[in-house]
């Protein structure tokens, strides 16, 4: 494999998941047109609905969605998953599969933590909206208010940045952070030093803002310097007290350095200098910073899921104010059929959420609202599967909804979460 091919590996997964999912991976998809801005997909409801359509999750069931992450793990050579699947009045599927130590082959648990890379960034963006909600920013304020430095700074708004539209080049598409990364994966990097590789590169800015669709994770870095400036409060400290304490989700983290509780699965990539498999558990996260540094487990994200799409935390009170998540929901759509991205959000078929990706580990969490049913799938990899390199994840999530909801199949096809940048001067 090449140098090249590698690095763009990296940002594609990396991208604290890809996205992140990449780095933090997720739809990086195709571009949109510029003004005006095509119409939205309907607009999710956070009314309860009926889960009719949704198979009761007995034990026949069961049975098939074992037999289709059997498959998945046989082809993809995944190491192990750990799947939950519910909704009201149809029950619970929960289940691990496969190894969590390919070493000692300890088998995985339903009960370990993992890194959930991208999926920071709907916690980072529920941040914003809340500060917003409060008067103490503007979606529609430019970032240079805010942050100073920022190429385009007077133009790019919080919205087109929470929306992957503001034209910035993702700091994980650069060769210089590549070789920093893979140099020292141990390294504990500073926002600004992350911002840096972006916008001294030799073109920080990719696109006019608003013209086109891409994911960056440049955009989440800068939000969540901007939730700490107008909240007073480090990132980590604010959504732990206004988001994961009020969601009761006690075993979700945002952590400072790589520290990692336990139990949890080792985490195995390519994302390395030779692009052999190597063991990134205790790889600093903080790289992914706002943009795809948290911890979390299946319980937690199961909440989550729910809270997220609908913006009322468990116990009833608002998250966020209706007329922020109805923003936060309206997904214009990219290029791939049935897939768009909102504030911080994605929607693909009906299912809405995130996926997360960062060396080792890969996540997605998904609600689908007329059904109430959640979805979450976390593994111990992320190197990519087949010609296609897809996100394992992906293929996981198609499987499981093609036995779920045939007419509502998670599909992100790997073209959209290539990353749209040029590549960087060697």
């Amino acid at each position: 494999m090449s140098h090249a091919d590698k690095r763009q590996r990296l940002c594609r997964k990396a991208c604290v998941g890809l996205a992140a999912a990449g780095l933090l991976a997720l739809p990086a998809a195709s571009a949109l047109a510029h003004a005006p801005q095509p119409a939205p997909q309907a607009t999710l409801s956070a009314e309860p609905s009926p889960s009719g359509g949704f198979p009761a999750l007995d034990d026949a069931t069961a049975a098939k969605l074992d037999r289709a992450v059997q498959d998945v793990l046989k082809k993809t050579g995944v190491p192990g998953v750990i799947v939950g699947i519910s909704a009201p009045g149809k029950g619970e599927y929960t289940r691990a599969f496969g190894v969590a130590d390919k070493a000692t082959r300890q088998p995985m648990a339903a009960d370990f933590y993992s890194r959930i890379g991208s999926e920071t960034k709907t916690f980072t963006v529920t941040a914003l909206l809340q500060l917003a909600q409060q008067g103490k920013v503007g979606l529609d304020d430019p970032i240079g208010k805010y942050v100073d430095g920022v190429p385009n700074g007077d133009k790019v708004t919080l919205r087109e940045l929470a929306g992957m539209r503001s034209g910035l080049l993702s700091y994980t598409a650069t060769q210089s952070f590549y070789k920093a990364l893979t140099t020292d994966p141990t390294r504990r990097y500073t926002p600004q030093e992350l911002l840096d590789y972006a916008f001294k590169a030799p073109k920080p800015v990719i696109f006019a803002p608003n013209a086109q669709f891409n994911y960056s994770n440049t955009n989440l870095i800068l939000l969540g310097l901007v939730v700490e400036k107008e909240s007073g409060q480090p990132l980590s400290a604010y959504i732990r007290d206004h988001i994961l304490r009020p969601a009761g989700m006690s075993r979700t983290s945002f952590p400072d350095d790589a520290s990692f509780p336990t139990p949890h699965a080792h985490g195995y990539t390519q994302q390395t200098a030779t692009g052999k498999t190597e063991d990134a558990t205790d790889w600093n996260p903080s790289w992914g910073w706002a943009a795809g540094a948290m911890i979390s487990d299946l319980p937690d994200l199961r909440i989550w899921a729910k809270t997220l799409a609908t913006g009322v935390f468990p116990d009833g009170t608002r998250m966020v104010s209706p007329e922020m998540q109805k923003q936060r929901l309206d997904t214009p759509p990219t290029s791939i059929p049935g897939a768009g991205y909102g504030l911080g959000i994605f929607d693909v078929q009906g299912w809405i959420g995130h996926n997360g990706s960062l060396p080792g580990y890969q996540s997605l969490t998904m609600y689908l609202p007329g059904q109430q049913a959640t979805m979450v799938v976390l593994l111990n990899t992320d190197i990519p599967y087949g010609p296609q390199q897809e996100e394992p994840s992906t293929v996981f999530g198609q499987a499981l909804t093609r036995v779920l909801t045939p007419d509502h199949v998670y599909n992100l096809p790997a073209a959209a979460q290539k990353d749209m940048t040029p590549p960087p001067t060697p």
